[in-house]
This record gives C-alpha cells, structure tokens and sequence, in this order.
C-alpha cells in the first residue's frame, strides 16, 4: 500500500480524524499550517506517523491542504480495488450544465482552477469538491479518487518534470473534456 493510500485511509476508513478534529481543520480554510497549535496537533496526528515510516508519504504542503479540503467536503473516497477511482476533474467534466451561459461561466471556473499555482488552489477545489459532492447527493457519481487527487496535487506545480512525463493540469484538461462529450 501506498503511503497515499495510508494517508487517505487514515482519514476516511480509519477515522484518525474525528468529528472534532474535522470541525477544527473547517475552521483552518485559507489558513496555513502554521497558523494554529491544534490544526498542527490534528495534522501531524494523522501526517506524521506516515513521514517518520516513508519520506515517500505525500509532501506536508499537500496533506494539509488535502485534510482540510476533506474535512470541509468529505465527498466520499471511491478507489476499486487494484484500480482507480474517477478523478475529480472526470466528475467536474460529467456535473457540467448543460445550458450555454451556465456552461461557460462553469468552464471558466475550471480553467481558472488549472490556472493557479498550488499555493493558490484551495478556493478553487474548495469549488470542485462543492461539485463533486453536489453530483454524488445527486447520484451521478459514488465519489472521487482522493489518492489520485492526493498524487496529482503533489506535481501540480512540475510541468513535466516526474514520472508522468505530461503536466498534470494538461492531465485534468483532457479527462475533463472526455467526460464532457456525450455522443
């Protein structure tokens, strides 16, 4: 298993995160790590056991930015076994309206997502995990792949400099748009 994965179960299977711990990483939105004694205390409760084992666990940068997003948007986590889960730009891309004004004030929204650098982004996810859940309340989709989105927000700001050899967002580009055509 992944040290992602690890991650991601320790916040949705495992239930490190309580009730209490989700209220107080809300409360941290916009805010950074540094910002708070029991956000820290929370985080490093779920983060750091992972680091200390692997230095491969997801970058601190991008676990705390993914444990506040899910403990304001706990959209469910949906990851098959051996598999993967829709992307959260998949779900964007499938939930976009279908009237023309809706639909491009929609897609400017996406692209302004893709736009920002990762220090940036979480208003903007904030949004797409709005979406996700909204689509998942709906029951056009079971949830996201919060590994995928975890491992994709890691090289968000690499271009083309990891394993993938492609940028992410162009990455998010395409699902999108594949998601979006309905023959």
């Amino acid at each position: 298993m992944s040290q992602t994965t690890s991650f991601i179960r320790r916040m949705t299977v495992d239930r490190i995160v309580g009730p209490s711990e989700r209220a107080c990483l809300r409360a941290l939105s916009g805010l950074g790590l540094d910002q708070d004694t029991s956000g820290f205390d929370v985080f490093t409760g779920l983060w750091w056991p992972l680091r200390q084992r692997s230095q491969s666990a997801p970058r601190r940068e991008v676990a705390w930015l993914i444990a506040k997003l899910h403990a304001a948007i706990p959209v469910p986590h949906v990851r098959p076994d051996g598999g993967q889960g829709p992307s959260l730009a998949q779900v964007l891309g499938r939930s976009e309206p279908r009237e023309e004004h809706a639909q491009r004030r929609f897609r400017c929204r996406f692209d302004t997502l893709l736009c920002n650098s990762l220090g940036a982004l979480e208003p903007h996810l904030g949004w797409a995990l709005s979406v996700a859940r909204k689509a998942v309340v709906a029951g056009h989709t079971q949830g996201i792949d919060w590994v995928l989105l975890t491992d994709h927000l890691s090289i968000w700001d690499r271009g083309e400099e990891h394993r993938r050899k492609r940028d992410v967002r162009d990455i998010w580009a395409e699902q999108y748009l594949e998601a979006t055509y309905k023959p």
